[in-house]
């Protein structure tokens, strides 16, 4: 495989790890402008596969603990779909992330930090935490307070 796009890939990845879908739309037009072919392209990311510098489950577990503490699990899954993640390997990232009720009420207070007492400021807390992919069981939950309960309790 060629040099040059080898070290594009490689330099890549140092910076931080990539999908291999996304790892592939960067490196295309490269491989296209030095005349290789999709299947040199394909054998390079194989290689980088084989070679463990490029794994799609390295880079959902990176993304999910980079972005889990703002987001809930249903955007975090939207965006590890989008970048070519595999569901499966999604769904083992998403699991390590954490409690998403922790997750939804530490976003809730650092925006809010009140109960809602009208309806219109109520609709307004919902919109930002289903904005920010909270489940709607997640988020009646963190606007009846359960999560501060249970810290309570314990």
């Amino acid at each position: 495989m060629s040099n040059p796009l080898r070290q594009r890939a490689l330099r890549l990845l140092a910076q931080r790890e990539h999908a291999r879908a996304e790892l592939k739309r960067k490196l295309a037009p490269h491989a296209e402008a030095n005349g290789h072919s999709e299947e040199q392209l394909e054998a390079l990311l194989d290689d980088l596969v084989a070679r463990r510098l490029l794994s799609d489950a390295r880079y959902a577990e990176m993304r999910v603990s980079v972005r889990g503490s703002r987001y809930g699990n249903a955007r975090l899954a939207q965006e590890l779909k989008q970048t070519g993640v595999a569901p499966e390997e999604a769904a083992v990232a998403l699991a390590e992330a954490g409690d998403e009720l922790a997750r939804a009420r530490s976003v809730w207070i650092r925006k809010f930090s009140a109960l809602p007492t009208e309806a219109s400021e109520r609709a307004k807390q919902i919109r930002f935490l289903m904005s920010r992919g909270f489940s709607s069981d997640t988020i009646r939950r963190v606007l009846r307070g359960e999560a501060a309960e249970e810290r309570e309790e314990e």
